[in-house]
């Protein structure tokens, strides 16, 4: 049984058609970074800390809406937005989430919960 020359030829195309479509499908994020990227800019420009604030709860519960994964430091701009606001149990309970999030930034977290502690001791 031999394959004849153009049924190679439409065989060797659809299977070429096939892999150049396959590689053309876009890849799902790994984060859902909604407007945290303009609100980080907007944290060093000087715009309002309560509407920063209210601008990422809002994306957040967008993000767990859609059940996405929240980027790094999305918790930890959070918290320090809530510890500029004064809101000193919210900005632990954001740190410790990034930490359990983002173990890496443990260290991180660390530091400033501990800065954060005596600020409020001064």
């Amino acid at each position: 049984m031999s394959i004849t020359l153009p049924a190679w030829r439409t065989s060797a195309g659809l299977l070429l058609g096939s892999l150049l479509l396959a590689g053309c499908n876009t890849p799902k994020p790994l984060y859902q970074w909604e407007s945290y990227q303009p609100q980080v800019y907007q944290y060093f420009n000087g715009q309002s800390k309560e509407e920063q604030a209210i601008a990422l709860e809002r994306d957040l519960e967008k993000i767990k809406a859609k059940n996405g994964a929240v980027p790094p430091g999305y918790h930890a701009q959070l918290g320090l937005l809530y510890s500029e606001l004064g809101r000193d149990d919210q900005m632990v309970q954001q740190f410790n989430t990034e930490k359990a999030l983002f173990p890496e930034s443990a260290a991180y977290m660390d530091f400033l919960l501990s800065n954060a502690g005596q600020g409020a001791k001064r």
